[in-house]
């Protein structure tokens, strides 16, 4: 998942705790395992490297294509998981390192969800093309986490993987799950929000920006572009009632740069925006 990743619970012994713990550490471990672009052998490795073959995939990747093919729509292409290739101009490490508009250019002739063929259960890609599903895994992680646990018990339990989170219910032990949202200082939160249903998703660039003359750029590209949103806040924090409905609408806010606050004022859900 690419960040820390934790179970809170209220277990009546440790190895209760600890048996909850590893359910969800093997269901985060099966979609890391087959889901991400880092590890070769998984489905994603298999269409990257097909070279324009057709790839036949399996019910449950179909259903992320169709969500993504969604978003894509949605987002009117803002949403992209073809625009993955794009990390190979940019790295947001907190340098002044800005790359080239040719490296940018060239690029963008390897993204473009609408040149694919996607007829499930059959995708392909163009030649040198690939896809990269990290905009919703983890959210879709937290999500199959959480039905696990309901699945297997009864006990209270908060999933949260680098802050996207969701809960199996409301505690018992206290009034609701507290869940401080990080403000300008790294590691302390300036919000506190008091979820007793649901999930909650942030996107922001406190961690991985890039500033040059003054310009702070966020890790949200506009994959129409290939550079940064423009106008984007600092962070947009979203409750509803799944983790990946949360982070969608997150994302698709933080896509929408100066109109975001906007956006998310037509949806059904709170939020709260940071410029």
């Amino acid at each position: 998942m690419g960040s820390p990743c934790e179970l809170l619970t209220e277990a009546a012994s440790a190895r209760d705790a600890e048996e909850l713990t590893a359910l969800v550490a093997t269901e985060a471990w099966r979609i890391e395992d087959k889901f991400s672009r880092y590890l070769g052998g998984n489905i994603i490795a298999e269409i990257n490297s097909a070279n324009g073959r057709p790839i036949e995939v399996d019910e449950e990747t179909a259903q992320l294509l169709d969500f993504a093919a969604t978003l894509h729509q949605l987002s009117d292409g803002a949403f992209d998981i073809t625009s993955g290739v794009l990390r190979r101009a940019w790295t947001f490490d907190g340098s002044d390192r800005i790359p080239a508009d040719e490296t940018v250019t060239e690029l963008l002739h390897l993204v473009g969800w609408k040149r694919c063929e996607w007829h499930a259960p059959v995708l392909q890609l163009p030649q040198n093309m690939e896809i990269d599903l990290g905009g919703i895994g983890k959210e879709y992680a937290v999500d199959r986490a959480v039905l696990e646990l309901r699945a297997s018990v009864a006990v209270p339990c908060l999933v949260n993987f680098g802050g996207d989170l969701a809960i199996t219910g409301p505690p018992q032990l206290r009034n609701a799950w507290s869940i401080g949202i990080e403000g300008i200082e790294l590691d302390a939160a300036d919000k506190l929000i008091e979820l007793r249903q649901g999930a909650i998703a942030t996107s922001g660039d406190a961690r991985r920006f890039v500033r040059r003359n003054g310009i702070r750029y966020g890790h949200v590209i506009d994959p129409r572009t290939g550079w940064p949103v423009s106008d984007a806040a600092s962070s947009i924090t979203v409750a509803a009632d799944t983790c990946t409905q949360a982070g969608t609408l997150a994302t698709l806010a933080m896509l929408r740069g100066r109109d975001a606050e906007r956006f998310l004022d037509g949806q059904a859900e709170q939020y709260w925006c940071r410029r």
